[in-house]
């Protein structure tokens, strides 16, 4: 997974800064000559963070992928100009929230948390494709779009496992909003520290970031809601969440990519 702050709450988290330590290939980097359609709608400015609801309270809106409905960067903050850490130095990371319906590999059935505020749980949780947990065990994160949890979300963690919860959750308990939240080492950016991708320097194998790519992380005003464990985000690593798969998987997409040699700039 990647490695957070320990906090008390379960929150869903993905395993790219773990792999990037590890694994030669980057995690959330895109496939070969990639070319598919850019299915993640463009940033746009969100509402602050709502607080986590309580067990048993209705569901909140799910704010991951709403429709553009003024100019990306109208209200979202200018950058003002101020580099942070060290500029083309930066390495920008992407995770993403997984749809059950693009799934179809052999049911298999979890067991885990009925609830939020729950860990290490035992209860059944239903059966899904084991590909679609795969890829909440990496991502954090997965909707369920069919069966008797149809509309919820099932959440994954090492410190908790997996567990239904009615949103995604940073780790201060608080949904995850699609080109807004990110992750950072602390030692570079402090929880709440907001920031802009200035410069997309270039794509994880060494390719030009495409035009169209660039100008979505350029446009979109991040703020960091996460911070990594002392020792695995990296130094001038951002992770950033990008929002749900709708109608094809992310992982495929020029969206799910890694951005080395990147820019961060302060907004204000």
């Amino acid at each position: 997974m990647r490695p957070r702050a320990p906090v008390a709450l379960p929150y869903a988290v993905s395993a790219c800064a773990l792999l990037l330590v590890t694994a030669s290939a980057g995690c959330g980097e895109s496939a070969e000559g990639s070319s598919g359609a850019l299915e993640v709608p463009p940033p746009v400015s969100t509402p602050a963070p709502a607080a986590p609801a309580a067990p048993g309270a209705a569901s909140p809106a799910d704010t991951s992928t709403d429709a553009p409905t003024a100019s990306p960067t109208a209200k979202a903050g200018v950058p003002d100009g101020r580099p942070l850490g060290r500029p083309g130095k930066w390495r920008i990371t992407t995770y993403y929230t997984a749809s059950q319906s693009l799934y179809r590999g052999r049911a298999k059935a979890v067991r885990g948390c009925l609830r939020f505020h729950c860990s290490h749980g035992k209860d059944p949780l239903g059966s899904y494709p084991e590909d679609f947990l795969k890829v909440v065990r990496t991502e954090g994160s997965g909707h369920l779009t069919s069966g008797r949890q149809r509309g919820r979300y099932l959440n994954w963690s090492s410190s908790v496992g997996f567990w239904l919860d009615d949103t995604t959750r940073d780790s201060a308990g608080r949904p995850l909003r699609a080109w807004t939240s990110a992750a950072a080492d602390r030692s570079v950016l402090a929880r709440g520290r907001r920031f802009a991708i200035t410069g997309c320097g270039r794509e994880g194998g060494g390719r030009p970031v495409e035009a169209e790519v660039c100008r979505r992380f350029r446009e979109a005003r991040w703020t960091v809601t996460d911070l990594f464990r002392p020792g695995y985000g990296g130094e001038y690593h951002a992770d950033v969440y990008i929002g749900e798969e709708h109608g094809t998987r992310l992982a495929g997409s020029p969206l799910y990519t890694t951005l080395k040699g990147a820019t961060l700039t302060g907004v204000r």
